[in-house]
């Protein structure tokens, strides 16, 4: 198997006791769907820049890693729409209609202040999905107002009316609202199946290590061509996909 991404920031003790323990993937289910997580405006900003680069204007951005996602995210979205899968897409819900201080803007500077983005930074439609990636007729659109996706939605009540047994994973960041939904997703007992070149993050490490770290505990950390070759396989069951 190809290296995976994570394995240059293992020490040898660790890539070792990960060798001989072994891993045991979770498979697929037979009933999946697609959920597209955080792709707004806020983490691409206008252009492909670097995360130094747009800064300023756009302090949400995730860089060039985001736009270099982006071909392999619309892939995905593409080949579940083609196989008939049911794709949910997540959102933010802007602080001035939950009253919560979005937890995009945690930790920056002069966040939870009026006016945190400060300077020239942009805000309107900073939780709109972008373009390329947008929902079309028939597909799930909900906002969040917490990292999870499974918090304060009705996402559950939802796959539990299309009896959803799988969740196919993209979107961002990989260490915060990915993690999170797919700790959520595990403990809700789907099995979850992360694909690897279709989420992203701020930076690079912890983006590397949190897709380690669900690959060995919560879900299987897939190649894009792995996914798409069984979802091109995959028969829906009869009735599948229409919710009760």
């Amino acid at each position: 198997m190809a290296e995976r991404v994570w394995e240059k920031y293992l020490s040898e003790a660790d890539l070792e006791h990960v060798s001989a323990s072994g891993h045991k993937t979770r498979g697929f289910g037979s009933r999946p769907a697609l959920l597209m997580i955080d792709l707004y405006r806020w983490v691409f900003g206008d252009k492909p820049q670097t995360v130094m680069e747009a800064k300023d204007e756009w302090p949400g951005s995730c860089g060039l890693a985001a736009w270099e996602s982006l071909p392999h995210i619309q892939r995905l979205l593409a080949a579940a729409r083609e196989t008939g899968i049911p794709v949910v897409h997540v959102t933010g819900l802007p602080e001035s209609e939950s009253g919560v201080i979005g937890w995009a803007s945690s930790g920056r500077k002069d966040s939870g202040r009026a006016g945190y983005m400060g300077g020239g930074a942009k805000r309107e439609g900073m939780y709109d999905i972008i373009p390329e990636v947008a929902p079309i007729e028939g597909e799930v659109f909900l906002k969040k107002t917490s990292p999870s996706a499974f918090w304060g939605t009705p996402v559950t009540g939802h796959l539990t009316a299309l009896g959803v047994d799988t969740i196919i994973v993209a979107g961002e960041s990989t260490s915060g609202c990915v993690r999170a939904s797919v700790v959520d997703a595990c403990t809700n007992r789907y099995k979850v199946v992360v694909a690897e070149e279709c989420v992203f993050d701020r930076h690079e490490a912890p983006h590397a290590i949190n897709l380690f770290d669900m690959n060995q505990k919560y879900a299987d950390v897939m190649p894009l061509d792995e996914i798409i070759e069984w979802m091109n396989q995959w028969q829906a069951p009869e009735g599948f996909g229409d919710a009760e």
